[in-house]
C-alpha cells in the first residue's frame, strides 16, 4: 500500500480530491463513511455495476457521474470511491496523498478567507460579496473533506466556526450532518463532539425548544454506542470484518448528559422511559447508568424548583414514586444479573439518594425519630437482599464472587454513608468485620483500594 501512494503524482492526488468532494456536494445525505481496502473496494463496484437501483438514487448516480466524468482518474487505477444508498467508501489505498492534497488546500483557502475577513472586500459592492462568499464557500468545502481524513485537525473544526459565525443564513442542520458523518468513523472524537455542543448552543440562542433535535441526538448517540462500523450486513462481510464500535463510548454518552441541561421537565421523563430499555439490554454498561442518575437529578431539582407549594409537593411525591421503582426495577436486574458492577453502584447512588431526599415520612418530615424509622426499615430490607447475594451457593465461576464482593463492598458503603450519619448501628444485624474478612478473602486488592471505607465502616 505505501508503494502504491508513491506512484500517486501531485496531479493525480488533486485529481482524486476532486472526486471526494463532488462526492461530497452531490449526496449531502451521505450518514456513514469508512475505509475500504481497494480488492473489497473493486468488488464493490462490479456489483454496484450489475445492481438495479432504486430510482431516485438512480437520478442521482446519473447526475454524479456526468459530474465525475470530468475528473480524470490516475492511469491505470480503478474507481477509489463507493458511494450508494448515502453511504461512503474511500480506498485505503492513497489516503496519505489525498490527506496531503486536502491539507494544502484547505491552508490555502484558510489564508486567503483569512486576509480578507477583517478587510472592506465583502462590503464594498455586490461582486466583493460575491466573491467572498465563494471563499467561505471553498474553506467549509475544503475542511469538510480534510476532517473525513483527519477527525482531529483542530484547525479546520475552528475554520468552520469562524465561517458559521458570520453567516446569520447558515443553515445548522447541515452542520450537524457534517459532524455526524465524522462520528459514523471516529465516535470518539472529542472535537467532532465538541463542535456538535458547540452548534447546538447557537441554535438554542435562536429558538426556544430544542425538543426535536434533544432526541435525535439521544438517539445518535445510542446508535454510535450499539451500531457496527457499517450497518449492511452485506458490506460488513464484504468489505471488513464487523468491528464493533465500543460500547462503553464515554465521551458520547457525557454529550448526552450535557443534553438534560436544555430538556424540559416533559423530555426528562420520556428520556428515563426510553433510555431503560437499552439499559436493561446493557447492564455491564455504567455509562447509560450514569445517565440515568443525571436524569433523576434533573427530575428532582425540577420539582423542587416550582414556585407553587402545592405543585412542588405533588412533583416530588411523583419522584418519590419514581426514584422507589428503579429501586425495584434495580433489585429485579441485580438477581437477574449476577455480578455486574454497575447495577451495585447505580444501586449504591439510588439508596443513598433515598434516604437523603424521602428518607422522613410525608406525615412527620421533621420528626427525627420519624426519620430513623424509616432509614432502620430500609436498612434491613437492603440486608435482607445482602443475605440473598452472600447465600449464593459457591461456585468457580466467577460471576458468583463477583456479586458477593459487590455486595459486600455495598453494603460497607451503605453503612459509612448512612448509618453513620443517622445513628443507626449496622453492627446489631451483621458485623461490619465479617464482610470486612470476606472482602479481603475474596479480592484482598479492592480491600485495599476501599482502606478508608473500610477504616470508617469498622466498630
Amino acid at each position: 500500500m505505501a508503494k502504491e501512494g508513491l506512484l500517486c503524482s501531485e496531479e493525480e492526488a488533486y485529481d482524486l480530491l476532486d472526486q471526494l468532494e463532488h462526492i461530497l456536494d452531490h449526496d449531502p445525505l451521505i450518514d456513514e463513511v469508512g475505509f475500504i481496502h481497494p480488492s473489497h473496494l473493486l468488488v464493490l463496484n462490479k456489483e454496484a455495476d450489475a445492481t438495479l437501483v432504486s430510482s431516485d438514487i438512480q437520478e442521482l448516480d446519473a447526475r454524479m457521474s456526468s459530474e465525475l466524468s470530468k475528473c480524470a482518474a490516475p492511469k491505470g487505477k480503478k474507481a477509489f470511491f463507493w458511494n450508494k444508498d448515502h453511504k461512503l467508501g474511500v480506498s485505503t489505498a492513497y489516503l496519505l496523498p489525498l490527506y496531503k492534497a486536502v491539507k494544502h488546500k484547505f491552508m490555502e483557502a484558510l489564508a486567503i478567507y483569512k486576509m480578507h475577513s477583517g478587510s472592506s472586500f465583502m462590503n464594498e459592492n455586490l461582486p466583493g460579496n460575491v466573491a467572498f462568499s465563494k471563499l467561505e464557500n471553498e474553506v467549509m468545502r475544503h475542511s469538510r473533506a480534510l476532517l473525513l481524513l483527519s477527525s482531529d485537525f483542530g484547525t479546520a473544526w475552528n475554520a468552520r466556526k469562524a465561517v458559521i459565525s458570520n453567516k446569520e443564513d447558515f443553515s445548522h442542520s447541515v452542520e450537524l450532518l457534517v459532524s455526524a458523518l465524522v462520528l459514523s468513523f471516529a465516535p470518539k472524537s472529542e472535537n467532532a463532539w465538541s463542535h456538535r455542543r458547540w452548534v447546538i448552543k447557537r441554535i438554542a440562542s435562536r429558538c426556544d425548544t430544542l425538543e426535536e433535535i434533544l432526541d435525535k441526538e439521544s438517539k445518535l448517540v445510542e446508535k454510535i454506542a450499539e451500531r457496527f462500523l457499517w450497518r449492511q450486513e452485506r458490506i460488513l462481510t464484504t468489505c471488513v470484518p464487523p468491528l464493533q464500535k465500543s460500547k462503553m463510548n464515554y465521551r458520547a454518552w457525557n454529550h448526552r448528559c450535557w443534553l438534560i441541561s436544555y430538556m424540559s421537565s416533559r423530555q426528562v421523563l420520556l428520556e428515563l422511559d426510553t433510555s431503560r430499555y437499552w439499559a436493561a439490554l446493557h447492564v455491564a454498561d455504567s455509562s447509560c447508568f450514569h445517565y440515568r442518575r443525571k436524569l433523576m437529578l434533573q427530575m428532582l431539582a425540577d420539582a423542587s424548583e416550582q414556585q407553587d407549594a402545592v405543585a412542588c409537593s405533588s412533583q416530588l411525591r411523583s419522584v418519590r414514586k419514581f426514584w422507589k421503582d428503579e429501586l425495584d426495577w434495580n433489585e429485579m436486574l441485580i438477581r437477574r444479573y449476577i455480578g455486574r458492577e454497575a447495577l451495585w453502584l447505580h444501586r449504591r447512588f439510588l439508596s443513598v439518594g433515598w434516604v437523603k431526599h424521602f428518607g422522613a415520612n410525608e406525615q412527620n418530615p421533621n420528626g427525627e425519630g420519624e426519620v430513623n424509622n424509616h432509614v432502620k426499615v430500609f436498612m434491613d430490607y437492603e440486608l435482607s437482599l445482602l443475605q440473598d447475594c452472600l447465600n449464593v451457593p459457591e461456585s468457580e465461576f466467577e460471576d458468583v464472587q463477583s456479586q458477593v464482593i459487590h455486595a459486600a463492598s455495598y453494603m460497607l458503603r451503605l453503612n459509612w454513608e448512612i448509618c453513620s450519619s443517622s445513628g443507626i448501628n449496622l453492627n446489631q444485624k451483621r458485623r461490619i468485620s465479617d464482610l470486612r474478612e470476606l472482602l479481603n478473602r475474596l479480592c484482598p486488592e479492592k480491600s485495599i483500594l476501599g482502606g478508608d471505607i473500610i477504616y470508617y465502616a469498622s466498630p
